[in-house]
């Protein structure tokens, strides 16, 4: 049961998606404590908590979007490339200028900055998929393109 969080991503929605090796009946009659399936393994634990689901969202529609994009930086097969977009003829690719980097971390190493901040403003379109934000917030992950090509994204959030 919880092998697919090793293996894939884990998208689950608020108050619809529980995932636990046994229910609350169980645990109630073994030690006597009264869990809610939410409180047992419901989205918001996972994705706060434990760290088995990699996003929860409101509804449906919402995991099914996401999912969707995420699918979008991903090639369709072990055996072929994802298709290379080119945003070279388009405004939407983002011009990050130099001067806007070259400030972003200050000179101070006592002073926090904001990773995020950094990644959107080299992604086209400043379009970051973030991977796991609830949970170890100190650690960023997820996906984004630079020049129409799909990048994976590990930071620390200082």
């Amino acid at each position: 049961m919880y092998s697919p969080a090793l293996t894939d991503f884990v998208f689950m929605v608020q108050d619809t998606s529980y995932m636990f090796v046994t229910g609350p009946d169980v645990v109630k009659t073994v030690t006597n404590e009264v869990v809610t399936k939410e409180q047992l393994g419901g989205a918001k634990m996972h994705s706060t908590v434990s760290g088995v689901s990699h996003r929860a969202f409101k509804n449906d529609i919402h995991a099914i979007s996401a999912t969707r994009k995420l699918l979008g930086y991903l090639p369709q097969n072990s055996q072929t490339k994802r298709e290379h977009k080119d945003w070279s003829q388009h405004d939407e690719v983002n011009q990050a200028s130099s001067q806007l980097l070259n400030n972003i971390i200050p000179n101070d190493p006592n002073k926090p900055y904001d990773m995020k901040f950094v990644i959107e403003n080299v992604t086209d379109r400043q379009d970051f998929f973030e991977i796991m934000p609830e949970y170890a917030k100190n650690i960023i992950t997820g996906f984004g393109e630079v020049g129409g090509k799909t990048v994976g994204f590990v930071a620390n959030q200082p």
